[in-house]
Parts: C-alpha cells; sequence; structure tokens
C-alpha cells in the first residue's frame, strides 16, 4: 500500500512544488492540501500547471490518518500551528520552515536535523525533521568533508539566489521590474542560515571557531543558487578532490565534478553538484543547488522517503533544464 502524505500552506512556492514532487511520487498518495485562504478551490486555480494533472481541491480540514505532514508555512508559522493543532502522535511532521533547525522542539515534539549527507542515520530513525534552509544546503555540503578531516578554518562565502528564494508574497525587491536586469546584497554577514550551518559544522568538527563570513545576493533569475566559498588551505588540488569523492560515496543526490559546472546542470533537480579550484594557498568550492527543490521540497521529500523506510531517491529523478 501507498504511504499517505498530507500538506499544510499549500499555496506557496515550496508547497506547489511538494505538491508537484509528490502527485508523482511512486509510493505515495497525496491525500489533502491544507490552504484556509483557498479551501474550496481545486489545485489548479493557484499553481496554473497542475490543471489536467490532479482533481485536488484545497482543504480547511486535517486528515488524521496520513502518515505524514509537510509544513511549508513561513518561518514562525510552523510552530504556532503545531502550538495551536493537535497532531496524531504517529504522524511524522516534516517542516520546512526555520522554526525547529537549532534543536528547538513543541508539545514535545522533538526534531531531527535534515541534511541527509550530514544525519542519514538518524533520520531513518527521526519521527519528525527539520529540513534544512536553501542556502545552509549548499553552503554546507560545500564545507562538509572539511569538517569531517577537521581541516576548516575561516570561511568566506558568496551565494547569488533566484527570485523564488524570497517567497511568493511580493515585496519591493521581488517585483519583476526590480529585479530584472538587477543585483543586490542583504543580511551581509549576518544571514540567518548561518546558526544552523556552525552547528552542523560543529557536529563535525567540534573544535571549529573559525568566522564564517557570508554574502547572500538576489539573483536576477528564477530559480537555483551558487554559492563559492574558500578557505586557506594546505591540501593539493588532487588531494582536496580524493576527500570529497570519498565523502558523498554513496549519497544519490551530491557529486563532484572536475569540469566546470554550471547552474542549470541542477535547476528543477534534486542534485548539488560540487567543483573545487586550488589559487595560491587557497581552496575555492563552488557548490550549487535548485533553491527549491534540494534547498527545500526535494530535500523534503528525501527526509521523507528516509523516515518511510522507503528508496532514497524515490520520486525525485528529476530532468534538468540545459537549454
Amino acid at each position: 500500500m501507498k504511504k499517505r502524505a498530507g500538506i499544510i500552506g499549500g499555496a506557496g512556492y515550496t508547497g506547489g512544488e511538494t505538491i508537484r514532487l509528490l502527485l508523482n511520487h511512486p509510493d505515495v498518495e497525496l491525500a489533502f492540501v491544507h490552504s484556509r485562504s483557498n479551501a474550496g478551490n481545486p489545485l489548479h486555480a493557484v499553481h496554473a500547471d497542475l490543471l489536467g494533472e490532479t482533481d485536488l481541491v484545497f482543504t480547511s480540514e486535517i486528515d488524521q490518518t496520513v502518515d505524514v505532514i509537510f509544513l511549508c508555512l513561513g518561518h514562525g508559522e510552523s510552530k504556532k500551528f503545531l502550538e495551536t493543532t493537535d497532531i496524531a502522535d504517529n504522524v511524522h511532521i516534516i517542516d520546512l520552515s526555520q522554526d525547529f533547525r537549532l534543536g528547538e522542539s513543541v508539545k514535545g515534539r522533538e526534531f531531527v536535523y535534515g541534511l541527509p549527507e550530514a544525519n542519514r542515520e538518524a533520520i531513518r530513525k527521526a519521527h519528525n525533521v527539520a529540513n534544512p534552509g536553501c542556502f545552509a544546503t549548499a553552503i554546507q555540503l560545500g564545507l562538509l568533508p572539511l569538517a569531517k578531516a577537521g581541516l576548516l578554518n575561516e570561511v568566506h562565502t558568496t551565494g547569488i539566489t533566484g527570485s523564488t528564494g524570497a517567497g511568493q508574497s511580493l515585496s519591493a525587491t521581488s517585483h519583476f521590474t526590480w529585479r530584472a536586469n538587477n543585483i543586490s546584497t542583504y543580511k551581509v554577514l549576518n544571514h540567518q542560515h548561518l546558526k544552523e550551518i556552525r552547528r552542523t559544522l560543529q557536529g563535525l568538527q567540534p573544535a571549529y571557531s573559525g568566522a564564517l563570513n557570508f554574502v547572500p545576493v538576489r539573483g536576477d533569475y528564477p530559480r537555483g543558487i551558487w554559492i563559492t566559498s574558500y578557505l586557506n588551505s594546505d591540501l593539493s588540488l588532487e588531494e582536496a578532490y580524493e576527500l570529497y569523492t570519498a565523502y558523498y560515496e554513496g549519497h544519490p543526490f551530491t557529486h563532484v565534478s572536475t569540469k566546470q559546472i554550471d547552474l542549470k546542470q541542477v535547476v528543477n533537480t534534486n542534485k548539488v553538484l560540487i567543483q573545487l579550484e586550488k589559487v595560491d594557498g587557497k581552496l575555492v568550492i563552488h557548490s550549487i543547488e535548485d533553491n527549491l527543490v534540494k534547498g527545500a521540497s526535494g530535500q523534503a521529500v528525501q527526509n521523507m522517503n528516509l523516515v518511510l523506510g522507503l528508496e532514497e531517491t524515490a520520486g525525485l529523478k528529476l530532468k534538468s533544464i540545459v537549454f
């Protein structure tokens, strides 16, 4: 029998992406999509591409017989929802907000941080999962092998993200007329994802206390994250590639490339690609992902697969858009 899943907050970008993935999942039935503001409307009234794909309508009711519920709510809203809504104890929760990424709990529900490349076995045993942030995922996957080897020191990172990373609600910096042919930084050296990144890195390299200098950049395209991190390193390029290749062996979605990578290779997939360079004593790590898939909904489905004992790649064998 197929597992049954529900979504809370199905009208936004991550909700829509989770709907698309679950509708095509071979082992899961999408039982309900909850949205107070859209209750009674067909899913395609909000997500126009779903016309002809499903007859589901948004509902204000919550089916307590599902195996798993995805919380695709805004930051701060997931905790409020779980505080005010009784969810059966046997239902798994996968939260896509930042509310539980630092070990927070609610009404006795404990959350495991859902980065499979660092916590796969803990996720398999988890009842509830806190999905990582989009920037945090790409940055961490670029640094995990170094942390595991105890080789991290001060890191400098620049990351550029597509406009969907800002969510569906319009703001001054998300309008097409502002974003197109434009670029800007925000939350320089003070991005909220830095806390979860440091927590994971220190789990692998407990003595790590180096600075994480992160400059986030708004890109003028819809989807994808490009991260470039660099730090001082005595590793040769060959040694670095050996370290990274060994670390990611057996991880189906993270791949190390010896050739130059580009963002279109990962858009619409659950992949992260990593490329290394060595320049004047510094190791440069490029890591790229689709912010809505591996950076959000795809990783959430990957975590669901692990929690429910399904094949880790089920429903996630997606095609990139290269032209």
